[in-house]
């Protein structure tokens, strides 16, 4: 495997490395301290969700598309995948069966899962009229990626897909499966493709072409070309970041944050912004562990 495949010439086990950090929970921590603490030091479970498992069911299909011969890469070749992308699920995930129950008759349940695979299939379908597979080999499809910044964070995490041209420039494509932002998120959205476009060009030393969001909810694409200076920014963002954290690692104080995504958040029995209260927080040094040995950074959140 190559440097870019494991990120192993700048990491691995280095002492030196203080913490890590991926995509996901960097976002966590952007949106609500309390809940990076809840995710991350006291890895509380979550349900799934459908959004979220539907995204990584599309995600899936869209890359077991590209293992097809490139002239067979049709819609009607996509959307067969579905149903043994989704047995594969349940078969890794068993408990994904009862995602829809929730009725004593069980016909609300087959409505809300038969809607839920329609919008799936019109995802699917959404792709291939922003771009045909048939004209692309993509150079790696879900790539972990790893490096260590020289104050000694780890960033890591998963991209959906990197295609390389002939002349060697490189474009980073991640899928959502939500509806592309306003204009006024937009900065927020492309912080995760700025973050993988850092670790890249920590790895091999040469920015990225282009950074593309595909926004399969609505059929839109984001894209933008980063250079230099944006990188950066970028990683001065993510070393605050994470000297915000260990702040709050050290006093013990996670705040909690409100929002509109509080109406879909697992924990308001436990957040004091809804009259909860929070668990104990781990003795120091399994909450310090957390922070190096965080939870996987490939998060099916991120998919949405």
């Amino acid at each position: 495997m190559t440097a870019i495949e494991t990120g192993a010439a700048r990491s691995g086990g280095d002492a030196s490395v203080i913490g890590t950090l991926s995509p996901s929970r960097a976002g966590d921590f952007m949106t609500c301290p309390l809940l990076y603490r809840f995710r991350v030091i006291d890895r509380i479970p979550e349900r799934p969700s459908p959004a979220a498992v539907r995204g990584t069911l599309v995600h899936a299909v869209l890359e077991r598309l590209y293992d097809i011969p490139a002239a067979e890469r049709t819609p009607a070749a996509a959307l067969e995948l579905l149903g043994p992308e989704w047995d594969r699920l349940l078969a890794e995930e068993p408990e994904l069966a009862t995602l829809f129950d929730g009725t004593d008759d069980g016909a609300d349940d087959e409505a809300a899962r038969a809607e839920w695979l329609a919008e799936a299939r019109a995802m699917v379908e959404r792709y291939f009229a922003l771009e045909d597979p048939r004209r692309l080999e993509p150079a790696s499809r879900e790539l972990y990626v790893e490096t260590v910044l020289d104050s000694g964070l780890q960033l890591r995490g998963y991209i959906d897909r990197l295609d390389v041209a002939p002349t060697g420039e490189v474009r980073v494509v991640d899928y959502k499966t939500g509806r592309a932002p306003s204009a006024d998120f937009e900065a927020r959205a492309l912080f995760q493709m700025k973050f993988y476009a850092l670790v890249l060009w920590r790895l091999r030393g040469t920015v990225p072409r282009l950074l593309q969001l595909m926004y399969l909810g609505n059929g839109e694409v984001l894209r933008y070309s980063p250079d230099e200076a944006d990188l950066r920014a970028t990683e001065r963002k993510v070393d605050a970041l994470w000297q915000a954290i260990r702040r709050a690692m050290d006093s013990g104080e996670w705040r909690p944050r409100k929002s509109r995504l509080c109406d879909w958040c697992d924990h308001q029995q436990r957040c004091p912004s809804f009259g909860g209260e929070p668990p104990p927080l781990p003795a120091g040094a399994a909450g310090a562990a957390a922070l190096r040995d965080e939870v996987s950074p490939r998060d099916p959140r991120d998919d949405v």
